[in-house]
């Protein structure tokens, strides 16, 4: 009996985060937002409506790395694993908070399509971590990679003047080196090439759409 309690806790456990993910709102952060400047007034209309392009993308970003922990968490086989991928997710929470409260700053949103790019990075972290943990680490290793090149690139299209942007996509590109180291020092598999092709090809996807939807 108290198995069954435990399983159906841990469902409406990550139901809870499913829906702090999709629904976290602007200042709902535990660290210090990194944008203590809000003075927008001197960026034009066409540098906000590209500043928030960007910071949507990085939203939606934020959004599949939640998902993939969260599924990598639930079939991770041992509990030190499950741990680092929750501490994880547990920042990139930050992460989306900060975000919102850009774009809300920005008077734009998120991407609409945030559902969407939820489910299908929660299948990839549920299969990732069925695979075993050294595979489902070095899945981790290299999204992280993947995500630290991203965000190193905004940070040379962003506008010079939108410092509250950048301040934002620095301290988020130290967190994801974070967990990459994370996730390499924890005996992450190196993933094969092509996997590593499809995974930059489904990202400039989603990096293409998200800017705009």
């Amino acid at each position: 009996m108290s198995r069954h309690f435990s399983m159906i806790d841990n469902i409406f456990g990550h139901l809870d985060l499913a829906r702090k993910t999709l629904c976290v709102q602007p200042k709902e952060h535990q660290r210090a937002y990194p944008a203590k400047i809000t003075n927008d007034h001197r960026l034009t209309e066409e540098e906000k409506k590209h500043s928030a392009g960007l910071m949507r993308v990085n939203h939606a970003g934020e959004v599949c790395a939640q998902a993939l922990y969260q599924g990598q968490a639930m079939t991770a086989r041992s509990h030190a694993v499950r741990e680092k991928m929750q501490h994880a997710a547990d920042e990139e929470l930050d992460h989306l908070a900060w975000c919102n409260q850009r774009l809300y700053e920005l008077h734009s949103h998120p991407s609409y399509l945030n559902f969407a790019w939820y489910c299908g990075a929660l299948s990839i972290g549920l299969i990732a971590g069925v695979i075993g943990d050294r595979w489902s680490l070095g899945f981790l290793a290299e999204t992280e990679e993947q995500v630290v090149q991203h965000l190193e690139s905004h940070l040379g299209v962003l506008p010079e003047k939108d410092v509250e942007s950048r301040a934002i996509v620095t301290q988020m590109r130290a967190d994801e080196g974070h967990h990459r180291d994370m996730a390499r020092e924890s005996g992450a598999a190196n993933l094969p090439n092509f996997i590593k092709h499809m995974m930059t090809m489904s990202s400039k996807v989603m990096t293409q759409i998200a800017y705009y939807i």
